[in-house]
Formats: C-alpha cells, structure tokens, sequence
C-alpha cells in the first residue's frame, strides 16, 4: 500500500484522515453496538448509505488497519468484518461521542439508561464492550449484548 501524504502531523489531523468521515464511524458504530459484520448488514442500515461508498469506505478501513475481512465461516461466498486491535482502541472515542451526543441532542435515540451506565462506570463499560466486541458481541443486539450482561437479561 501506498503511503499517503498527511497535511500536518497534528494528532487530530491524523485520526480524521485515518477514519474521518461520518461514513466510516458509522460502521464502525454499526459493529459495535449493532453487531453488523456484512456489507448487506451495513448497507440496511438507517443513513441509508450509497454502495460505492460503503464499497470504497470498507476498502479504506481495512487499508488503514482498523477492518479484517474473513469469510463467513457460514457462507464462504459472503465476507464479514471485525474490528483489528486498532479499531478496537476507537471503542472509547464511540462512547464519548455517544454520551456527548446524548447531552446535546434534545432528539437522541440513544437509551438514557444505557447513557448514565456509560458515564457512571465507564472504565468497567470500555472494558466490557472490547472484549463483548472482540468476540463477535455487540453492546445492544445478541444474547450476550453488554446490555443484557449488565442488566441480567438474556
């Protein structure tokens, strides 16, 4: 891969050329929270991204070391997506905008409750949410969603 020219070395400057459009913190967020893996997944989602975009934004993830793409272990003509170790180290930066978002959005969909655990513990969220992720979990779909480990649920 090409290496690419940065315009400053500004540590902000790096992380938005890195993952900077809302496109690609919006799959990234679709993995985490919603445990998408697939392009189909990703692309029923509610922004209703173009396929080229989600095309060339998958590519761009994966180039930056933030995606893996495997076969699915169910379908081996489809291609799922994980988070690397490095995208796994965004999991904090989601929950703040996500706590940050909710403070400042008057029309939030995200659960009140989920926002005051996020706050109240986070160090005990970040930790649960790495690890529910690194397995294939997500914090609110599935039967082992944080959500659920944390409210007993099943």
């Amino acid at each position: 891969m090409k290496k690419k020219q940065r315009r400053s070395d500004c540590p902000i400057n790096f992380a938005l050329e890195t993952f900077g459009d809302k496109w690609s913190l919006l799959i990234i967020r679709d993995i985490v929270f919603f445990g998408k893996k697939s392009y189909g997944e990703f692309l029923a989602s509610g922004e209703k991204i173009a396929t080229n975009i989600l095309a060339s934004r998958l590519v761009q993830l994966e180039q930056e070391g933030i995606l893996v793409k495997q076969p699915d272990e169910t379908d081996k003509r489809k291609e799922v997506y994980f988070l690397t170790e490095k995208g796994l180290d965004l999991i904090p930066i989601l929950l703040e905008i996500g706590v940050w978002s909710a403070k400042h959005d008057a029309q939030t969909g995200a659960p009140s409750d989920w926002i005051a655990r996020t706050k109240a513990d986070k160090e005990n969220v970040i930790k649960l949410v790495r690890e529910t992720v690194k397995s294939g979990g997500s914090v609110f779909s599935g039967p082992d969603s944080v959500v659920s480990k944390l409210t007993g649920e099943k």
